[in-house]
């Protein structure tokens, strides 16, 4: 069971640079593109018909790697969830054709404060046989029953892995190879396509790191939106 915190104590438990990130990105909702605003309502009802207080509630973020945008996503939302004190909902990541977690990836959100340490672990490598390292993955430190509930251990990994909830959760695919080949998520109670450009084409340009912070940040901004939204909504249907 999990142990309600309000919104504001919550909050005081992510690392400082994330939680100065969050403050920045929430000033700039006006920056959401329009296409992925259908997206944004699906996912925010998703997650405020299914909310049972206390009960955790897993969205799994897929692309086709697992590497980069699923990587963002998950990571972002999870930040943004704990920022607007909705301890119930938890983001995993999964991909249909595995790889590992991209060490851009992971540079770009070190950049906002987020701690991402190897544990010596190795997962399954993909079909590419890359090696595929496990990391925690902390975004602040909220200690429950012993255990930082602002952490989470990843790798990359086919979306139905053990590691993820595998029925009543959310589905959201953010790429469109992902969306195409995925018409149906075993397990899931929806599915939801909201699909961004990958980082990956800019890789060895000069562009390369502007263009990981860029998809970072436009997909905070929408997660902190739609926490905000979700969070307004359920309080004021309390029963």
């Amino acid at each position: 069971m999990l142990i309600q915190t309000s919104n504001s104590s919550e909050r005081e438990f992510l690392f400082p640079k994330v939680r100065t990130q969050c403050d920045l990105l929430s000033s700039q909702s006006a920056l959401i593109s329009p296409a992925h605003l259908d997206g944004s309502e699906r996912l925010f009802q998703a997650i405020v018909s299914q909310h049972i207080p206390s009960a955790e509630l897993g969205v799994i973020v897929i692309c086709t790697g697992n590497s980069r945008r699923s990587m963002l996503a998950a990571t972002m939302g999870n930040i943004a969830a704990a920022y607007h004190g909705i301890p119930e909902l938890r983001f995993y990541t999964g991909g249909t054709n595995p790889s590992a977690f991209n060490p851009r990836t992971i540079r770009t959100l070190k950049e906002v404060g987020v701690v991402i340490e190897p544990t010596k672990e190795n997962a399954t490598m993909g079909d590419a046989g890359e090696v595929n390292p496990v990391y925690m993955v902390s975004w602040g430190n909220l200690p429950r029953m012993g255990v930082n509930r602002f952490e989470i251990k990843e790798f990359s990994k086919i979306y139905s892995d053990p590691h993820n909830p595998s029925k009543a959760f959310i589905a959201l695919l953010v790429c469109d190879e992902a969306d195409g080949s995925c018409p149906n998520v075993r397990g899931s109670s929806q599915r939801i396509s909201m699909p961004f450009q990958d980082p990956k084409s800019f890789d060895g340009s000069d562009l390369e790191s502007a263009k990981y912070s860029e998809r970072r940040d436009e997909i905070g901004r929408i997660m902190l939106s739609i926490m905000l939204k979700a969070k307004r909504h359920l309080a004021a249907n309390k029963c």
